[in-house]
């Protein structure tokens, strides 16, 4: 059995979920709080989220594209 290749438009999906509940994570943690520490460990967190699970299997992809050419 063959893996199927995972399209680009998924990466694109998983990348708009992950700072889309960031946002929504963000607003309910400045909710009536001065919780400015808490945003920038979420804000961190999600950079580093979204750079271990999108970019690192996206650049992979291109990768082993470029590799087969």
């Amino acid at each position: 059995m063959e893996k199927k290749p995972i399209s680009i438009g998924w990466y694109i999906i998983a990348s708009a979920l992950i700072w889309g509940l960031t946002m929504i994570t963000c607003a309910l943690a400045l909710r009536g709080t001065d919780g400015y520490l808490k945003i920038q460990l979420i804000l961190g967190s999600a950079a580093a989220v979204h750079l271990l699970f999108i970019w690192v299997p996206f650049a992979a992809m291109i990768g082993k594209k470029n590799k087969k050419k």
